[in-house]
């Protein structure tokens, strides 16, 4: 209890310092992959993206980041281990985001994207298992967790994998693909704004006062989705026909499907918006349920298990390390994401994203941290499947994956190395 009254102040100074490193870190690195679809289809340019993620990004963390913030602040260690010494869940956490923000630095650095998950949750298991020993652990938590890993890539892929196929069938397939897409793509536009209306009314705005019904939440994102409708049906009146190029005429082509992925340009703005808020509602928890944790302890003087309320400010501290992150650091990781999988078109990159933003504010919905990464890729997958196996890069797959596999020891052998050195600094 000493060490906590002794140098609590210290360590709150540290825990925020490593919180908004680690924010950081998730901005440079995992942003990509709620960006990387759009820019690498060409819907919208690196600068557009940047901006529309610095605004949602941080709306997603602020509004939507509380839910997911609980487990990791307390689903993966047994408080009751640590009630005679509580200053080693302050080390822990602290080495956890230090490690965390280090490895995501490195990942970043190689235009690697890695999952932000994986490095946090790793690195708490490796400070818990060595330095309190492994019962310490929730392995039926961690279970949860690491199952999520398998779940959320094949949940995305498989809504992807439908999305495109209606897509195809619905407009390409269809006599008149521009006037199909001119009648279908509104209701993809509704799905978008009622998918993340709903999550963030039924979950993400209890602790900013606003507490609704399932029905009153229900009624008011069907509003939502058809004022985003409404919005896009009055973009899309301005995109033209396209004429047909000489390169169409010279291979038969009686169509050029130009025009319609123009349409489908246009909603990728409303899916980026979506995914850069799902990301940050989920996400953001990578860099403040540690920090949470840590501030938990010492207002409460030691005190394990206290039920704490989320300072608004903590949330506010991750979404802009997240926001920072990606204006300093974010183009390498998006340029690999956006055109090394697949080729993606706007079409292709709508499903995807949609697809894995369904998949992420479901997951921020109900509590479980999972990985974006994983859940895009197995989107894109998803795309490319409906496509045919030659439409996937396997190499670059292959690169992805064998950097998933590194970065969960990684983020447990250094934070192992960190909890022993806090340890050895304040005792």
């Amino acid at each position: 209890m000493s060490i906590i009254a002794q140098y609590g102040d210290v360590l709150v100074i540290l825990a925020c310092v490593f919180g908004f490193f680690m924010a950081w870190g998730v901005g440079a690195n995992d942003v990509a992959n709620a960006m990387g679809t759009s820019v690498g289809s060409k819907a919208i340019t690196i600068k557009q993206a940047i901006l529309i993620a610095v605004v949602f990004e941080f709306l997603g963390a602020w509004l939507a980041g509380g839910e997911v913030t609980d487990t990791i602040r307390k689903g993966i260690i047994d408080p009751a281990l640590l009630i005679e010494n509580p200053q080693y869940l302050v080390y822990g956490m602290l080495a956890s985001l230090l490690s965390a923000g280090i490895w995501l630095l490195i990942a970043s650095m190689k235009g690697w994207p890695v999952s932000t998950t994986h490095s946090i949750v790793g690195a708490i298991v490796g400070f818990a298992a060595a330095g309190l020993g492994v019962d310490a652990v929730q392995w039926d938590k961690v279970g949860q967790i690491a199952a999520s890993w398998l779940v959320s890539p094949l949940l995305a892929g498989s809504i992807a994998f439908v999305l495109f196929k209606s897509v195809q069938t619905l407009i390409f397939d269809n006599e008149d693909p521009f006037a199909a897409a001119k009648r279908y793509v509104p209701m993809y536009m509704f799905l978008v704004g009622f998918i993340i209306a709903m999550v963030t009314l039924v979950k993400g705005l209890k602790h900013v006062g606003l507490n609704l019904n399932f029905e009153s939440s229900l009624l008011l994102s069907i509003v939502i989705g058809a004022i985003v409708m409404g919005i896009g049906v009055l973009m899309e009146r301005k995109v033209a026909r396209s004429r047909l190029s000489e390169k169409n005429r010279a291979t038969g082509d009686d169509f050029d499907f130009s025009g319609v992925e123009k349409i489908f340009g246009l909603l990728m703005m409303f899916t980026a918006c979506a995914m850069a808020f799902a990301h940050g509602s989920n996400d953001v928890a990578n860099a403040v349920g540690p920090l949470a944790a840590i501030i938990s302890v010492v207002d409460s003087a030691g005190q394990i298990g206290v039920k704490a309320s989320m300072p608004w400010w903590v949330l506010v501290l991750g979404g802009g390390g997240i926001v920072f992150g990606l204006v300093t650091y974010g183009r390498r990781v998006i340029a690999t994401v956006g055109s090394g999988i697949t080729e993606l078109t706007p079409s292709r990159g709508f499903a995807a994203t949609l697809a894995a933003a369904s998949t992420v504010v479901l997951a921020s919905g109900t509590g479980l941290p999972i990985s974006t990464t994983h859940t895009l890729v197995g989107a894109v997958l998803g795309v490319g499947l409906a496509r045919g196996m030659a439409a996937l890069n396997l190499r670059v797959i292959g690169t992805i994956v064998m950097s998933w596999l590194i970065t969960l020891p990684a983020g447990a052998i250094l934070s192992i190395l960190f909890f022993f050195m806090f340890k050895g600094m304040f005792g």
